[in-house]
């Protein structure tokens, strides 16, 4: 079997599987213990278990962010303003307003899923390879992905509260028409 031919069957899991988010994340999860198992049985591979946090971390944060950011959408605005667009007076309503806008994520939760799944599926076959098993002190390594997980999860908590949203639908669901 040539892997043009498995393309489309691989497709279609993907899309049988889509539906199922808690077993897909149960799933990963899995995948993941398994991973720093290997790590802790074996004590190796520590290099790419860092990477692999890194990783993990910068899907994370893309999670988390608004595909539109609104602090680009402030500074451009401001920029328009100081340009002293030619259309100043007749601007229609900016999104400034009280409107209902939902929450649309920069990585969405299927894109996330997949990556993450991928990633460690990757790191895990980078165990078995004596290539990736770089000798390190790897205190240092987690100490230091602590500071940048606290600093950059810190940056992204200003970020919500300043520009006031929530990437979680927080609250019970409103199902209309039933009794």
């Amino acid at each position: 079997m040539k892997l043009h031919d498995a393309q489309p069957q691989y497709q279609q899991l993907l899309d049988r599987i889509t539906p199922f988010v808690l077993y897909r994340w149960l799933g990963a999860a899995g995948l993941l213990a398994l991973f720093i198992l290997r790590i802790v049985l074996a004590q190796g591979w520590y290099i790419v278990c860092y990477a692999h946090a890194i990783y993990i971390l910068n899907l994370l944060l893309a999670f988390l962010q608004p595909k539109f950011d609104p602090s680009l959408q402030e500074d451009l605005l401001a920029d328009e303003i100081e340009g002293g667009g030619e259309d100043m007076g007749e601007s229609l309503p900016s999104q400034r307003d009280d409107e209902f806008r939902p929450f649309v994520r920069r990585l969405p939760e299927w894109q996330f899923w997949l990556s993450a799944t991928r990633a460690t599926l990757i790191a895990l076959f980078c165990t078995f390879s004596e290539a990736f098993d770089v000798p390190v002190y790897w205190p240092i390594l987690v100490v230091y992905f602590f500071v940048l997980f606290a600093l950059t999860m810190r940056r992204q908590i200003q970020h919500m509260i300043k520009y006031k949203y929530i990437p979680f639908d927080i609250g019970r669901k409103v199902r209309y028409g039933s009794h």
